[in-house]
């Protein structure tokens, strides 16, 4: 599985991205993509995610104003990001989990993207 994140960029506080993570490869047993954010020397936090049956789930400090979703002809996961705060800043990577076998999982992970809100 492959993945390749796009979307990132500056804006001001206030305005709106969206990112975009196409998968590519074997991805018909993926069972949820994601997006994680990661800023300079703190750990990398779930920001959304969605399963393949359509079930989400959000990081509390994105609720109400972040919207994943997902094109499944087009094998690609979106994150809809309003009202951006500068807290939101932060390399941000797509993520796919995949089964390999029962009980196991694999993560794939896209490269990261920049998202920088400024004040």
């Amino acid at each position: 599985v492959q993945l390749q994140a796009s979307g990132g960029g500056l804006v001001q506080a206030g305005g709106s991205l969206r990112l975009s993570c196409a998968a590519s490869g074997s991805i018909s047993s993926i069972k949820s993509m994601g997006w994680y954010r990661q800023a300079p020397g703190k750990q990398r936090d779930l920001v959304a995610s969605i399963t393949s049956g359509g079930s989400t789930n959000y990081a509390i400090s994105v609720k109400g104003r972040f919207t994943i979703s997902r094109d499944n002809a087009k094998n690609t996961v979106y994150l809809q990001m309003n009202s951006l705060r500068p807290e939101d800043t932060a390399v941000y990577y797509c993520n796919a989990i995949q089964p390999i076998v029962p009980g196991v999982d694999r993560t794939y992970w896209g490269q990261g993207t920049q998202v920088t809100v400024s004040s």
